[in-house]
């Protein structure tokens, strides 16, 4: 066993001091003095080409990451563990009148002995063996880990047989520009150095699953997230004639019901199962008040898959929208007659039926109506939308698409489908390559021999429940499924943009082992000091080993 609390404790607090809140400047900072920290050991001022302080490629941010490596001397293999991690925090404004103390977790804690708290977070704070701060569960205390397993091998690398990597990425709460950019970094190594990456270990932070849940997780490969969008369009009409035109937010309100919380819509695989989805946003695009019904309404969900594709997604939800498209319809049809009965007007039949497609439908139907002219007004309508700094890429896609429904000849009232945000891909460990099966089995061997060292039970499980930046260093979807994805975002090519051959390039087997604790993202997160600086770079340890060593 490796006596690392100590070291580990230390990294996390001077990782956690640095307030590096992603797209601020303490994103440049923390990697500025990791890069400072890592240059000062031995290893890396006699071997400087080892480590790389690198701006992110095609960022709005300025913004870092740090790669190091350590070659083994042990023997002569090339096989390599990548251990990865995020160094930026969401933001501390939650901390309100203790924002100062946030990311300082000793007068943190002492501050917080004044304040009323849940049961659960009085007892961690009196116990000695939590951390509060932010970042210190998402995720410091586990690039802390990885810190302290590349400088331990860059002090002994006799006992490392084959190589070690560590990528301390930026980015990972917004867009995930750092690990995008890491892997021209990790392909170059790779053909630079002869690497054969054979397993990478993420260390973002792991948490019960149920209250009472006293497991702390271990998880092979991850959920994938999709962020399906609806551009709804409607009938306009004055208010004071209601029935003569289609308020498209009500067709909207009946698509989110038919959408939110649907078990129909949750993803099994491997005997586990994705949460339903939920709505993230829901709008009218009026730009000001008015008496005129909307013009047309928005609404994107949140959507996790295990082992559907985006084209499998994409196909589920055309077929919802087209429920809900109806069941409106029939709502609208019976409301207009009851309201008829009532006020004496005469019912008059409406015009409308369930009209549903998809963004890259629309586009084709349009390129094939109007050909370049259509093409070239798109091209340069995005040029320009695309330095508006106000419109993220969910907004900018709707943008997008409201542009090309004015070319539309048919202007019935409809639902486009289409994706308008940055696809986290699903990955699945399942065995079936030899290096998966290795990873497989490396950590069931550790997880076993680590056990006895600790009183909870370490579960394995095949998803990593979280968005993370696992995601991007192996792919499971074919070609299909993500050309359903990139043909279907209106932002693709020009707001935002995945070099997917790089991550197939890469293709790694990926695991987390991360830091345990509750309450990530909020004001009283926190993390178990002895299961995250003890257990957990002991078991990324015995992972590295039995990995380089199969």
């Amino acid at each position: 066993m490796l006596q690392c609390r100590e070291d580990v404790l230390a990294f996390t607090k001077q990782l956690v001091n640095i307030e590096s809140v992603v797209n601020t400047y303490g994103e440049k900072a923390i990697a500025q003095a990791l890069y400072s920290m890592i240059s000062s050991w031995t290893y890396f001022s006699q071997n400087p080409s080892h480590l790389v302080l690198e701006q992110t490629h095609n960022d709005h941010q300025e913004r870092y990451n740090v790669l190091a490596f350590v070659k083994g001397t042990k023997g002569t293999s090339n096989r390599t563990v990548i251990l990865m991690g995020h160094t930026d925090t969401v933001g501390i404004d939650d901390f309100t009148h203790l924002k100062d103390q946030a990311c300082y977790p000793d007068e943190l804690m002492e501050s917080l002995k004044n304040e009323e708290l849940p049961a659960s977070a009085k007892d961690h704070l009196q116990s000695g063996d939590w951390m509060f701060g932010r970042g210190v569960l998402d995720m410091k205390s586990g690039v802390a880990s990885h810190l302290y397993l590349l400088k331990y091998y860059s002090e002994h690398p006799e006992e490392l047989d084959g190589n070690l990597v560590l990528l301390a990425e930026c980015d990972e709460e917004d867009s995930s520009h750092g690990v995008l950019s890491a892997l021209k970094t990790l392909k170059r190594w790779k053909n630079e150095h002869d690497f054969a990456y054979s397993a990478a270990i993420n260390a973002d932070f792991v948490a019960p699953r149920y209250e009472g849940d006293d497991n702390r997780y271990i998880y092979k490969g991850t959920v994938g997230k999709l962020l399906p969008s609806f551009f709804i369009t409607g009938a306009e009409t004055h208010v004071g004639s209601a029935f003569e035109g289609l308020d498209p937010n009500f067709i909207a309100a009946e698509l989110t019901r038919q959408i939110n919380y649907n078990p129909e819509l949750c993803n099994e695989a491997f005997g586990e199962t994705t949460v339903p989805p939920v709505s993230l946003k829901q709008t009218d695009l009026k730009p000001s008040y008015t008496v005129q019904t909307a013009l047309a309404a928005y609404v994107y969900y949140n959507f996790f898959i295990h082992s559907w594709s985006p084209k499998d997604v994409l196909e589920k939800l055309r077929e919802q929208a087209d429920i809900a498209f109806t069941n409106a319809l029939s709502s609208f049809e019976e409301r207009y007659k009851q309201y008829s009965a009532l006020s004496g007007e005469p019912y008059v039949q409406n015009p409308w039926k369930s009209r549903v497609m998809t963004y890259e439908e629309m586009k084709q139907l349009l390129v094939t109506e109007n050909g370049e002219t259509f093409t070239a007004h798109m091209d340069e309508f995005k040029g320009k939308l695309v330095n508006n700094p106000e419109l993220d890429t969910r907004m900018f896609a709707a943008r997008v698409v409201e542009e090309a429904w004015k070319w539309m000849k048919d202007k019935s009232p409809a639902i486009i489908l289409f994706y308008s945000s940055l696809y986290s891909p699903r990955i699945e460990l399942s065995g079936k390559t030899e290096d998966e099966l290795n990873l497989i089995h490396a950590l069931d061997e550790a997880v076993e021999e680590m056990q006895p060292h600790y009183p909870h039970p370490i579960v394995t499980r095949n998803f990593f429940p979280y968005i993370s930046d696992m995601s991007f260093v192996a792919l499971s979807d074919d070609e299909a499924g993500i050309k359903a994805e990139t043909n279907n975002n209106p932002g693709w090519g020009t707001k935002l943009f995945v070099d997917y051959q790089d991550i197939r390039d890469i293709n790694v087997p990926v695991i987390n082992i991360g830091p345990y604790g509750l309450d990530a993202h909020k004001k009283l997160e926190r993390m178990e000091m002895t299961y995250s600086l003890e257990v957990v770079p002991n078991l990324t340890n015995l992972v590295i080993q039995k990995v380089l060593n199969k």
